[in-house]
């Protein structure tokens, strides 16, 4: 089964600031598995993923007009395609070239056949090259390349080049994740990663394959200065502040109270540079979670002195909660600082 979804952000527990603040951060939500052949519908007709807007004698998916098609070539002549079966009543018509239905229909036909084949590969290439979204040819092609015990390096470079022209698809990463597991080689991981990122940073999937490889082959080291890198270049990246969470939890743990001082320190360093920045202020409530805010040394003091007009809103929630969890803890002066508390939510309310 694919592996689990990264850690999510450290969010804040519930709290007062909670109940008037939506938290607005995070990454992007990991898309359901494309398992259907089709792409989004478009004025009413949808079209096979692949397809050109050509007629249905054209190509699709990069194919040239000169595409043979399987049904004329001789060495399938043995194979009877399978059509694909919509039922009677379809409620939207699929707008199929003629080159996609001639791919499945023999896709289909080798997979009712399990046919493991050098001739089965190749018609596996064809059917992603038209979707690589489709997992159910993702899956046998897999079972091919174990029966012919091919060169999974050449499949993993084959897989590099689909990553790189779609890098938001999940297939492709599971494939990849599949083939390193494979190898037992995980050598070219994080530097091609790494080279997914510079494209987007906040890529879902590179992230979920990054945590995976790392906690499955120990790659631990160095990954915080990686982490530090993309933060000094993007303070707001939500996934690097994942990451470092990530990291930390899985390495020292946020226990050692040398670990938390440094960390807290550097999450106030970087609010400094961005108040407005929700995804510093999540991460400092989540490496806190297990601590009284209101017993944390000189947190108030340091927090009050980031208080400036305008004042962000997550300095001002993080502030509610310091403030509820004073009143939980019997504070001496209840009065005070429920009225402080009160006139910060009402601050943050308008």
């Amino acid at each position: 089964s694919p592996s689990p979804s990264p850690s999510p952000s450290p969010a804040p527990a519930g709290g007062l600031a909670q109940r008037l603040l939506h938290n607005t951060a995070g990454d992007e939500t990991p898309p359901e598995a494309e398992e259907q052949e089709q792409e989004p519908k478009t004025e009413g007709v949808r079209r096979a993923s692949g397809d050109s807007d050509g007629g249905d004698g054209g190509g699709g998916g990069g194919r040239s007009e000169s595409f043979a098609f399987y049904r004329d070539r001789k060495e399938w002549a043995d194979i009877k395609p399978v059509p694909q079966d919509d039922g009677p009543h379809p409620v939207v018509q699929i707008a199929y070239s003629e080159n996609f239905k001639d791919v499945y229909d023999y896709f289909r036909a080798v997979l009712k056949l399990d046919e493991r084949s050098e001739r089965a590969l190749s018609l596996t290439t064809d059917a992603i090259e038209l979707n690589a979204a489709n997992y159910t040819v993702w899956h046998f092609r897999r079972v091919v390349l174990q029966s012919l015990k091919k060169d999974l390096n050449e499949e993993l470079a084959y897989i590099s080049e689909i990553i790189e022209d779609q890098p938001k698809n999940y297939q492709v990463w599971y494939h990849r994740q599949k083939i390193v597991e494979w190898l037992k080689d995980s050598s070219q991981e994080l530097g091609f990663i790494s080279g997914i990122l510079e494209q987007d940073a906040k890529n879902y999937h590179a992230w979920q394959h990054r945590q995976w490889v790392i906690k499955e082959f120990n790659l631990w080291d160095n990954e915080l200065e990686y982490v530090d890198q993309l933060l000094e270049e993007d303070v707001r990246n939500n996934s690097a502040w994942n990451q470092r969470f990530f990291v930390i939890s899985n390495t020292t743990g946020f226990d050692d109270l040398a670990v938390l001082g440094r960390e807290v320190e550097y999450t106030l360093k970087m609010i400094k540079r961005a108040p407005h920045n929700e995804s510093a202020w999540n991460y400092l409530k989540g490496i806190l979670q297990d601590q009284s805010l209101s017993k944390y040394p000189n947190l108030l003091q340091q927090i009050l002195q980031l208080m400036e007009k305008p004042s962000s809103p997550y300095l001002i929630a993080f502030l509610i909660d310091m403030y509820e969890d004073f009143l939980e803890n019997n504070c001496e002066e209840k009065e005070g600082t429920l009225n402080k508390a009160l006139e910060l939510c009402e601050q943050l309310a308008m």
